[in-house]
């Protein structure tokens, strides 16, 4: 049975003439790492978001997804994600919806490529993808990122080494990096 909420965007759409709005699907899990909330659109996994809160989690989910109808029911997604993050040599096999511009696509795939247990820098970063200027545009591309650890925007470091922002917080980032190097020794 339909929500109230999706019954009246579909009422709402068709009067525009527009077609029904996305429905995207979501759960959220426990880790060590705080709540998951892992959430699926038609194409595939669409947001990975970290917190301690679930209702900031449902809010940050509505703010990116602001014309899409929400509904529960991804529990095994979920708890699979959840179990990616907490076992970082696992693959996932689910496909992804990375929404972005082709920059920030192109920033995302380099993420991806970063081995679990090691680290770059945003400078590295931009010379990977042919844009040695683009350290900054680097930094707001992995502050874009809707799908934590699995792209791995935590792996990126500045150029000292050490720690900067995270969009999930840094003491996240701090126990991913912790977590990621021990499963590699």
């Amino acid at each position: 049975m339909q929500s109230d909420q999706a019954i009246s965007a579909k009422s709402a759409a068709r009067r525009q003439g527009q077609r029904d709005p996305e429905k995207i699907s979501f759960a959220i899990a426990e880790s060590s790492f705080g709540l998951v909330l892992a959430a699926r659109s038609a194409k595939g996994l669409c947001a990975v978001l970290l917190g301690d809160n679930p209702d900031h989690l449902m809010r940050e989910l509505q703010q990116r997804f602001p014309a899409a109808v929400l509904a529960e029911g991804e529990g095994e997604l979920a708890a699979e994600v959840a179990a990616f993050i907490e076992s970082p040599s696992r693959s996932l096999d689910a496909p992804l919806d990375l929404r972005g511009t082709r920059f920030q696509q192109t920033v995302w795939q380099a993420l991806r490529e970063i081995p679990s247990g090691t680290t770059a820098s945003y400078t590295e970063i931009a010379l990977r993808i042919g844009q040695p200027s683009a350290v900054r545009a680097v930094a707001q591309a992995c502050a874009a990122n809707a799908l934590a650890v699995i792209v791995p925007c935590h792996r990126v470091l500045r150029s000292d080494g050490k720690l900067s922002g995270y969009r999930w917080g840094i003491e996240r980032k701090r126990l991913l990096l912790a977590k990621e190097a021990g499963a590699r020794l």
